[in-house]
């Protein structure tokens, strides 16, 4: 034909079909078939193994998920794992390492190891620290240094005792007073260091038995004598057993010229003692009214003059001591008014229930003088005439207290 090449013609051969379909890839001519195939897919991953049928047609189709057999499930799994050497029954089993070697593990009990309890306690015993904060303990010196000693206190390492903390005051022959060998007592001030030694103190262990005697005394109300060794705008101080004590001027008989009494004695009382505080407040007023309590004795019946009247009761002058006549030992009957009963200078028998020397208080007594209750209100006059025989029969009562 004219106006055609064979070149074009052997192209022309080659081409079949539409352009439309050629241009078509693979996979979108295949789907495209009004015909339906079906094939088995087997889906692996980790965790499960799924066999599902897959269906390709021109409809579209909504995704099904297909459970499959639990029976088809075990088997595709053993057959993508080999266990041809372990049965499932051996498998859920646990290893005994002792079926298959009887000396590999061999269980031992408590009892079998070698323990020695008392070797135990003496293990701890030996590495256990000695000497707790405020422990007394007895040592020996061991060696003197220029800023103080050490001392054996049978621990693995030597208690010190710094040059200050030796005694009270200061001390001038040092190794004289301290020789080596020398035993005495001493206080853990403060405990164990790294190396395990404590710190030791003899004049910490003095005060605490000095506050421990002062304590004692003023329990027991007694007197002590001291020297004054200095004063201030306060009062004046002085020397207790290593304590330092203090007189207020308004506990002194003559306050006006205080500062005389410096190196003179005095007889004093304890007023007040606080060892966490470190107070000592000593008193001579209170010292002569102890040593006017030192005559009197329980059941005993005194005259004195009414001094005051309070709500709570009456106090009476013993002659330099104060006695209180408290209102639920007046009378064993009821009182409207305490002045329906003494009035303030009138002088009064009572008798001696309490002696309080610590407080330096004394209780007194009128209902133990009444033969019925409200005796003391209606015939008073009667009741303090007889007084003196009324108290004879009331001494059985307090020979049980003496």
């Amino acid at each position: 034909m004219k106006g055609v090449s064979d070149k074009d013609a052997q192209n022309d051969k080659k081409i079949k079909g539409s352009k439309n379909n050629a241009k078509k890839p693979l996979q979108v001519l295949h789907i495209s078939k009004k015909d339906t195939n079906s094939r088995r897919e087997e889906v692996f991953d980790d965790n499960q193994i799924i066999s599902k049928e897959i269906k390709e047609d021109l409809k579209p189709v909504k995704p099904q998920f297909v459970e499959p057999p639990k029976t088809e499930e075990k088997e595709s799994y053993s057959k993508n794992n080999n266990f041809d050497n372990i049965n499932s029954k051996e498998f859920a089993k646990p290893l005994n390492l002792q079926d298959e070697d009887q000396d590999f593990y061999v269980e031992r009990k408590v009892d079998e190891f070698d323990f020695d309890e008392n070797a135990f306690l003496e293990a701890l015993n030996e590495n256990e620290p000695i000497g707790a904060t405020g422990e007394t303990i007895k040592g020996k010196v061991i060696a003197l240094e220029s800023d103080g000693l050490y001392i054996d206190i049978g621990g693995k390492a030597p208690g010190f005792m710094p040059k200050k903390e030796c005694g009270l005051g200061v001390i001038t022959n040092f190794k004289e007073k301290f020789s080596i060998g020398l035993e005495m007592e001493v206080l853990v001030i403060k405990e164990q260091n790294a190396d395990g030694m404590v710190t030791v103190s003899a004049r910490a262990l003095i005060l605490r038995k000095s506050w421990e005697k002062v304590e004692s005394s003023a329990k027991n109300g007694e007197l002590i004598q001291v020297t004054i060794n200095g004063f201030n705008r306060g009062g004046l101080t002085c020397d207790v057993d290593g304590l330092r004590g203090f007189i207020p001027r308004s506990q002194l008989e003559d306050g006006q010229d205080y500062q005389s009494l410096v190196s003179k004695n005095l007889k004093v009382a304890f007023l007040e003692v606080n060892p966490e505080t470190r107070k000592l407040v000593l008193s001579e007023k209170k010292a002569q009214l102890v040593s006017k309590f030192a005559d009197l004795k329980l059941g005993q019946l005194i005259e004195g003059e009414v001094l005051a009247i309070k709500p709570y009761g009456f106090f009476v002058d013993l002659g330099g001591a104060s006695g209180l006549l408290h209102q639920s030992s007046i009378t064993n009957g009821s009182i409207r008014n305490l002045r329906e009963i003494f009035v303030e200078g009138e002088f009064i028998k009572a008798l001696i229930t309490e002696i309080d020397l610590e407080r330096g208080r004394i209780g007194l007594n009128t209902a133990l003088l009444e033969n019925t209750p409200g005796e003391l209100i209606i015939d008073k006059e009667k009741v303090m005439i007889e007084a003196s025989e009324r108290a004879i029969k009331t001494k059985a009562l307090f020979d049980k207290k003496i």
